[in-house]
């Protein structure tokens, strides 16, 4: 695993997939200041300044694009649930991938890009953000969402470096079972953090608003809703509102 360290650059996920076929299987892209960071649907990811995280990570499993690819954004942000209760949180997962704290502060977000060439996959670029140590008046200047740092949940800083290195540990542990068993592997635990499941939802995909009653979470990870006629949606993207 190779780290290559950045000052400042507009978006660790753009320098990954501008560099993909000269950047090596599980190489880590970290940044100190991200001037262009986003989220899911083209959404600013908002710098609250050093010591936060910013990074991505370059994952070639396979030439070919799998079942179990669209899933590594839930994996991630699993991962990262079992990093923050070390520091002693209640992290829970809005699907699909942000990670919140008592499943209402957002901490972290978790934004998967691929890369193709014709038909063979080029690299999957994963990107997170997670909010270590920022003031409280920034967080709540950020508008639109509740938004905190795990310093403001903890009372005192956080070691960027330690966390990244915790982070990275974990992800890797279980990593290549994923690969084999994709979602399934993760997906009862994953259910068990979810802060969404058994709720009425209005879900935004992409131009359309769906609406329903989240009844769970199919074998692939795609969120199932009950509309009021009893139909199923099934959905495989989407911002829950």
């Amino acid at each position: 695993m190779k780290v290559i360290k950045l000052e400042t650059v507009d978006s660790t996920n753009i320098y990954a997939k501008s560099h993909i076929e000269n950047l090596c299987d599980r190489t880590i892209v970290h940044a100190l200041r991200q001037s262009k960071g986003r989220g899911r649907f083209n959404r600013v990811w908002v710098d609250l300044g050093e010591n936060n995280l910013f990074f991505s990570i370059i994952l070639k499993p396979s030439k070919e694009f799998s079942s179990v690819c669209p899933n590594i954004t839930q994996y991630a942000s699993l991962s990262l649930c079992h990093v923050l209760e070390k520091y002693g949180v209640s992290p829970k997962i809005k699907w699909p991938n942000d990670v919140m704290i008592d499943g209402e502060r957002k901490i972290s977000g978790v934004l998967s890009e691929t890369v193709m060439q014709g038909r063979e996959l080029q690299g999957l670029v994963v990107g997170i953000g997670v909010n270590l140590n920022a003031n409280k008046s920034d967080v709540e200047n950020i508008p639109d969402r509740i938004v905190t740092a795990l310093n403001l949940e903890i009372g005192k800083p956080v070691n960027m470096e330690v966390f990244l290195n915790e982070f990275l540990d974990e992800f890797f542990k279980n990593y290549d079972e994923f690969l084999k068993s994709g979602f399934q592997f993760i997906k009862n635990e994953y259910i068990k953090k979810s802060c969404f499941l058994n709720k009425d939802l209005k879900v935004q995909v992409l131009s359309e608003i769906k609406s329903g009653f989240a009844k769970g979470i199919n074998d692939y990870g795609e969120l199932l809703l009950q509309t009021e006629n009893n139909k199923e949606l099934v959905l495989n993207i989407g911002d829950i509102l």
